[in-house]
């Protein structure tokens, strides 16, 4: 309803000052002349395409910024995580520092960084059934004297061997 209201204020508007501009105009030869409208005595107005005008009755939209993906965290196995992975280091460079024992048995890793056993700051949560290293070796069991991990290889026959690796606990020294 406002909009109709609207578009008739606006051609009422439109029409009487267009009839306001009309003046009969009497020419040399005698002829009476009614001039056209001021905007077309002007020439060409500035609008190129009147289709690309925005309707006025229409709100206008905020745009959003748009947010940069800027993922803190580190890609595993083509997922995002804030966690550090364990899984991009080789076995002898983990180091068990601690055990948890109890309904769900949790070990606690550090990486060394060195050969001289500097470790890193990091620490990595690992939990039975996890797959760590390289190779994706998959934890076992976590005894209180370290873990217990099972790796998958091919032998020179081509056949599939398991390799069993005991990682004890260790002091950490830093």
């Amino acid at each position: 309803m406002f909009y109709k209201i609207c578009c008739f204020l606006t051609l009422v508007t439109f029409i009487s000052i267009s009839s306001a501009q009309e003046e009969v105009t009497t020419s040399e030869s005698g002829e009476t002349k009614k001039p056209v409208n001021i905007i077309l005595q002007k020439g060409a107005t500035s609008i190129k395409n009147p289709l690309d005008l925005r309707d006025p009755f229409k709100r206008t939209r905020r745009r959003l910024r748009k947010r940069k993906k800027n993922y803190g965290g580190y890609l595993t196995e083509g997922k995002y995580s804030n966690l550090p992975s364990i899984t991009t280091y080789p076995l002898n460079q983990i180091r068990i520092v601690g055990v948890l024992l109890g309904k769900n048995r949790r070990a606690i890793a550090k990486v060394a960084l060195s050969q001289d056993g500097q470790m890193g700051p990091d620490s990595y949560m690992i939990k039975e059934g996890m797959k760590i290293g390289e190779n994706g070796a998959e934890v076992k069991a976590i005894v209180p004297g370290g873990i217990v991990l099972v790796e998958k290889i091919r032998n020179v026959y081509d056949q599939d061997e398991y390799i069993e690796t005991i990682i004890p606990v260790s002091v950490e020294s830093n």
